[in-house]
């Protein structure tokens, strides 16, 4: 074979893989398992499965991660502790599941006294907020942690009952999950929880006579409407509701320093684009309920306000036991100080 014929061979070769990309042409460095907390629905589609796509782009396919659903690799509320022991290298799950281990897995989940999503991913991100999910994943559950995917207030209620004062919650035996089982006690409330897959033929039977889940736009899919002729709203147990990525020590170390960030990156582009997806998909879903036959209202002023005050009792009370849960609500406390005048350079006033 001559000199010429080689380097025309070569060069047709580079062309081929140049256009395939070289994630086509190579096989993975890295082939990942990945446990979510969900079956289906937005935060599998355009959270677990959008994370994985993004990473296999970005690290031009060196890392190629395989999605598996809520119990197939792990129970769903299992997620944190099938990663740290390595049954997956990581995990789409929410932190709050967490907080019969420790209750500050709240703070950074979103609870009824927590802050609204904008100012919650600006502590994250730029007041500190990360840096400690960092520190306390890796001290109390060995593994990596940062923010994916995030909602916009959820909806408060899918009920077959008005719900609008205090007297309409008194007794009201309802499906939550997480710190609001405590909290709306407060508010004279009858909370129960119960795995995901039971919660709609319950309410179906009366078995409950409501149910919080995701927001408007998330419930949409489950078909709560069907069933439940009432959406009330805001969701004051949840003003938001960032969700996690956590990632086997193990295996986040083999990868290079360079993989590392993409996949940080990856996590945090889907954190902002589902936030907008939700955030304009809601918008939307009201005149999709009120379509269906359902009735919206709007909580009381007086329930909306003793929610948040309940919220921040709680969580001042933990904070007197719980060294951990002191250190993060303190940083999230000074931080909605800093942002107290927001409103006034933020907002313009519009008709």
């Amino acid at each position: 074979m001559t000199i010429m014929r080689k380097i025309t061979m070569l060069g047709a070769a580079a062309a081929v893989a140049a256009s395939f990309g070289s994630s086509e042409v190579f096989a993975a460095e890295h082939n990942w398992k990945m446990a979510a907390s969900w079956g289906g629905g937005p935060l599998m589609e355009i959270g677990a499965k959008a994370f994985a796509t993004k990473v296999k782009m970005l690290t031009d396919g060196r890392v190629e991660i395989k999605v598996f659903p809520s119990g197939q690799l792990s129970k769903g509320l299992e997620v944190r502790s099938a990663v740290a022991k390595g049954v997956a290298e990581a995990g789409h799950t929410w932190m709050g599941y967490d907080w019969g281990k420790d209750k500050t897995t709240v703070l950074f989940g979103g609870y009824a006294g927590a802050m609204d999503t904008e100012k919650m991913l600006h502590w994250l991100y730029k007041g500190g907020g990360l840096e400690l999910q960092r520190q306390f994943n890796d001290e109390k559950f060995n593994v990596v942690s940062m923010p994916m995917f995030t909602r916009t207030a959820e909806a408060f209620l899918h009920s077959r009952k008005p719900v609008r004062t205090l007297a309409d919650l008194k007794g009201l035996k309802f499906r939550t999950a997480g710190a609001w089982l405590e909290i709306s006690k407060g508010l004279g409330a009858a909370p129960v929880t119960m795995p995901g897959g039971e919660v709609y033929t319950s309410l179906e039977r009366g078995a409950i006579d409501a149910t919080e889940w995701g927001t408007l736009y998330e419930n949409q899919s489950v078909g709560f409407h069907k069933i439940a002729k009432y959406v009330i709203i805001p969701g004051i147990h949840q003003p938001t509701a960032p969700f996690e990525l956590v990632i086997n020590k193990k295996a986040f170390a083999k990868l290079s320093a360079r993989d590392k960030s993409l996949v940080e990156m990856a996590a945090k582009l889907v954190t902002l684009e589902s936030w907008m997806t939700v955030g304009h998909e809601d918008a939307k879903a009201l005149g999709f309920y009120r379509a269906q036959g359902n009735e919206i209202i709007v909580l009381d002023p007086a329930v909306q306000k003793k929610g948040k005050a309940l919220g921040v009792a709680w969580a001042q009370e933990q904070a007197k036991t719980n060294p951990w849960f002191d250190k993060v609500l303190k940083s999230q406390i000074a931080f909605e100080k800093l942002w107290k005048d927001a409103a006034h350079y933020r907002n313009v006033i519009s008709e």
